[in-house]
């Protein structure tokens, strides 16, 4: 299921560096760990959804990857990023 797009834009308002910035780094990561959220629920339902865990596992390394590139770019951003969202630092 996809997010609606109010859920979309909130999220975007939240993490957007302005009006309507929904491709800066901060956002996308923002929006797959909603999508992870989501997913990760989905599974502990339905065990045997083998696409689903693929989509979540690619979805994963996108974040793992975009994250990796934020804390390169705009450390205090990628912080503030991982304590707002509960996400694990290596």
């Amino acid at each position: 299921m996809a997010l609606d797009s109010a859920k979309k834009i909130e999220i975007a308002q939240q993490f957007g560096r302005s009006e309507g910035d929904t491709g800066s780094p901060e956002v996308q990561i923002a929006l797959i760990s909603n999508r992870i959220k989501y997913l990760t629920e989905h599974l502990k339902i339905n065990k045997k959804d083998h696409s689903s865990r693929l989509g979540l596992l690619k979805l994963v390394g996108q974040r793992k990857r975009l994250m990796k590139y934020l804390k390169r770019r705009d450390y205090t951003k990628y912080i503030e990023v991982i304590t707002a969202l509960s996400i694990r630092d290596k």
